[in-house]
Formats: C-alpha cells, sequence, structure tokens
C-alpha cells in the first residue's frame, strides 16, 4: 500500500517526531501521503531508525500518493497554501532572499577595488551621503513648493518598497487585483490628507475659484465615496482559496498607509509653521545617523539590540552628544534668517508662497541666567541665545534617543522576511525607506511637539474664514464681538463717544 523509500538505518533511539500529529501535519505536502494515511502507517510501525533526516520525518520519503478528495485542509496553513509551500516558506508565507548583488556604481568599484569590504563599504557609504546632502541643499534652496513635491515622492516610493515586498511573497498566489487596489488606496488617502491641507492653508484661493469651492465643500464626501468605492472592490476581488491571504494583504495596505502617507502629511504640516521646524528635525535624525555610524565604525565594542547586530553603543552613544551640539548650533545659525523662521503662507496678491513676518519671540535673542554650578566651571554668569534653541535640545534629543527605534522596527520588519533593504536604490544605503524610516518617527513627534507647546490661535486663518461668511453673518459676529470688547471695557460704547 505504502512505497518507501529509506536514506539508511540509525541505531540512534526511535523518532517520537514519527508519532507526533503535529509532526505528522508538519510533513503533508502534494506527491506525499495524505495525513489520514500516514497517521495510520504511524500506529503500525511506531519506531523508525534513519541515518539522515532529509524531512520532517527524519528521512522517510513517501511516494506520491492523491491528496484525498474530502480531507480538511491543516489550520496552520494560509488559505491557498500547500504544505511543500509552508516546508519552503517561512511563517509570514515565505519571504523572498535577500539581495545578494552588488549595486556600487562601476567607477566607485574600481576606484576601491583595493579596499577591504569594510573600508569600501565605509568610502561608498560616505561618499553617496555627501551626494544626499548636497542634494538636500538644493531642494531647500529651490523652496517650500519644491520641498513639498519631493516629499510626495519620498512617499510613493516608500509605499512602493513596502507594497513590493508583499507583492513578492505572494506573487506566486496570483490575487487579484492586489497592486490595483493598493495604489488606488493611496490615491484616495492623499487625495483626503492633500485636500484637507489645501482647503486649510489655501483658504482664500480655494473660496476665490468656483470649482475648488465646490470641491473644498464636498472634500469629505467625496473621499468617503472614493475610499467606498475601493472597499466595494476589495469584496468583490475576493476569491474562495485565497480568503485569509486577501484579508492580510488588506491589512498590510492600510498599515502602510498609516506608516508612510499620514505621516508624510505631518512633515507638510510642519513645514508650514516655518521651514526650520522642517530643516531642524530632518538634520538632526541625518546627524545622528552619520555620527552614530562613525562612532561605531571606529569605537564600537558592545552591542546595542539584536535585531540590527552593527549598532554599537559606543555608536548610541556618541550619536546623541554629537546631534545635540549638531542641534544647537544649526537652531543658532538658522533662527537670525526670516526665510527660515516664518510660517509658509500663499500670497493671495501674487499668487505664490511668501516666508516673510515678523520674528516671534521664539527666534528672537534673549538672555538667560546660567546655573550656579555651571558658572563655577566655566565663569559666565549669562548667555544670549534664542529661545528656539531650547527647543532643539528636545528634537535633537528624540532624534538620537528614540529616532533610533524607527530603524529597530524597521530592521525587525526586514528580518522577518529575511531581506538585507527594503530596495536598492541608493548604493550602500538600500532603499529610500531605509533613509526614511527614522524620519517618519521624528515628523510625527514634530507635529505634536508644535501643536503642545508651540502653536497658537492663529488670526490671519481666522479671518479669511470670517470673510468666506455671508454679509448677514459677519454683521452678527462683529456686532457680537463689539459687545464683548465693551463689557470688558476695551473699547468705548457708542453711548460715551
Amino acid at each position: 500500500m505504502f512505497t518507501l523509500v529509506y536514506w539508511g538505518v540509525s541505531p540512534a533511539p526511535a523518532l517520537d517526531a514519527v508519532s507526533s500529529s503535529r509532526a505528522l501535519e508538519r510533513c503533508r505536502s502534494p506527491g506525499r501521503l495524505s495525513l489520514t494515511k500516514l497517521k495510520a502507517f504511524a500506529d503500525l510501525v511506531p519506531s523508525l531508525h534513519f541515518l539522515k533526516t532529509r524531512s520532517c520525518l527524519g528521512g522517510l520519503k513517501l511516494a506520491h500518493q492523491p491528496p484525498e478528495p474530502n480531507e480538511p485542509e491543516s489550520e496552520n496553513k494560509l488559505d491557498g497554501e500547500t504544505a511543500s509551500d509552508s516546508e519552503s516558506k517561512s511563517e509570514f508565507g515565505g519571504a523572498p532572499p535577500a539581495p545578494t548583488s552588488d549595486d556600487t556604481p562601476e567607477v566607485l568599484n574600481r576606484a576601491l577595488s583595493n579596499l577591504s569590504s569594510r573600508w569600501k563599504n565605509w568610502w561608498v557609504r560616505g561618499i553617496l551621503t555627501l551626494a544626499m546632502i548636497a542634494f538636500f541643499f538644493i531642494i531647500i534652496y529651490l523652496g517650500p513648493m519644491v520641498l513639498m513635491m519631493i516629499v510626495m515622492c519620498v512617499q510613493i516610493k516608500c509605499f512602493h518598497e513596502i507594497i513590493t515586498i508583499g507583492y513578492n511573497v505572494y506573487r506566486s498566489y496570483e490575487l487579484p487585483w492586489f497592486r490595483t487596489l493598493s495604489w488606488y488606496f493611496l490615491l484616495c488617502v492623499n487625495y483626503f490628507f492633500y485636500g484637507e491641507t489645501v482647503t486649510d492653508y489655501f483658504f482664500t484661493l480655494v473660496q476665490r475659484e468656483e470649482p475648488l469651492r465646490i470641491l473644498s465643500k464636498y472634500h469629505r464626501f467625496i473621499s468617503f465615496a472614493l475610499y467606498l468605492t475601493g472597499f466595494c472592490m476589495f469584496v468583490l476581488s475576493l476569491v474562495k482559496k485565497h480568503y485569509r491571504l486577501q484579508f492580510y494583504m488588506f491589512g498590510w495596505t492600510h498599515v502602510t498607509l498609516l506608516i508612510v502617507v499620514t505621516q508624510s502629511h505631518l512633515i507638510i504640516h510642519n513645514l508650514f509653521e516655518g521651514m526650520i521646524w522642517f530643516i531642524v528635525p530632518i538634520s538632526c535624525v541625518i546627524c545622528n545617523d552619520i555620527m552614530a555610524y562613525m562612532f561605531g565604525f571606529f569605537f564600537g565594542r558592545t552591542p546595542l539590540i539584536k535585531l540590527s547586530p552593527k549598532k554599537t553603543w559606543e555608536g548610541f552613544i556618541g550619536g546623541f552628544f554629537a546631534t545635540v551640539l549638531f542641534g544647537l548650533l544649526l537652531s543658532y545659525l538658522m533662527s537670525g534668517y526670516r526665510c527660515f523662521t516664518c510660517p509658509v503662507e500663499f500670497n493671495n496678491d501674487s499668487n505664490s508662497f511668501t516666508v516673510d513676518c515678523e520674528p516671534s519671540e521664539l527666534f528672537q535673542l534673549q538672555e538667560y541666567n546660567i546655573p550656579l554650578v555651571i558658572q563655577s566651571v566655566i565663569h559666565w554668569k549669562t548667555v544670549r541665545m534664542y529661545p528656539f534653541q531650547i527647543h532643539s535640545i528636545a528634537l535633537s534629543t528624540f532624534a538620537s534617543l528614540i529616532g533610533p527605534f524607527g530603524g529597530f522596527f524597521a530592521s525587525g520588519f526586514k528580518r522577518a522576511f529575511k531581506i538585507k533593504d527594503f530596495a536598492n536604490t541608493i548604493p550602500g544605503h538600500g532603499g529610500i525607506m531605509d533613509r526614511f524610516d527614522c524620519q517618519y518617527l521624528m515628523a510625527t513627534f514634530v507635529n505634536v511637539y508644535i501643536a503642545s507647546f508651540i502653536r497658537g490661535p492663529n488670526p490671519s486663518k481666522l479671518i479669511q474664514q470670517l470673510l468666506a461668511l455671508r454679509p448677514d453673518q459677519q454683521v452678527h459676529i462683529f456686532n457680537t464681538l463689539k459687545a464683548h470688547l465693551v463689557d470688558k471695557g476695551m473699547l468705548a460704547s457708542s453711548e460715551d463717544a
């Protein structure tokens, strides 16, 4: 009834795994015995000895048998996954192998061919880092509009890298509409978030143009209708043998949208508060990444975390102090320029962005008393600095102590799918997501920090909203405000006049 192939005989004790139900379930696969027959065989032959173990049965290979037509599938497998897939894949359905191709430009390969791999990686990363910093300076010079477009491009690329991982893992299942729906949901979420941003920061322009005014008025309803369409498309795409897997990927897409799109939206909100709130946090993360790598490269001895074996305590601590000093220096240099400190606003007369204003108290030099303990060391009683520099300490501290956990999170994700990098976009650095894993966490913190400790009422936005009201509503608000000011004694009444 059964055809057996033995790899050899061993004097070792019999394998208890043969009679184990869990082991038997792991051994099921097309072209081998069904679970029912395999259990029956295990009852007949309680002791088997093998020299080699080439399967979970310790070397027992069962010749081709057709699957039982009415046999229930194992509950431990994903819908649509065969047992042979389970053997060759990881617990989440398998992962593509880590990229092993050398993506270093040929020019650098030839120039660095005589160096060891350690120093070659040092120079490749260093040269590409300098190139990216130079590009960062260029886009800052081009102004806030270009920065917003770059943020949008980075967001789309990060989304593409994460979704591609899921697609590569489950490509063999040919899930219907997976990539189409993923990109459709990206479009819907971006329409919602950026529509809200346009309405908030370009209110006057929106009210001036009739089509924009209609889109603004019904923006949330349109956004919901678009999302609902995608939701119905997903339900219609469900296939019986792939139910569970399709819901996994539905969740995959939405978590990616939450991580990437939501936080890139917060970056743009930070930018509107003033370019300094965009540049300083991003620069602190970049500085921490560079200095932690350098301290770890030269002095690293003690591993920091198992998720990233190359990270060391020496790099972590050295990066922290270097980042705090860098944040203080950079914020001091930028606080004196209105183009960095003024909120980004839209000028209705010139139809362009403006960054001109009277500097707030955050960006005006003030004198602070130095604590007595420090006075005895440096022999200074006071120091003149910008209040924003104090806030920069909080930003740089978060960037160096908490920000790296965004990278650790990404490392855990990559380890789960057995990949080295999200992509090979930047030689020596990986994909765009590999460079922005900490930036997204930093952007959320900055947005929360501004809302909690910095932002106050904005009279210009309130006036814009008042001007959009009907004339009778404006008169009513004027009379109400006038009566309130008279009661407070801030305005003389008409009778006194």
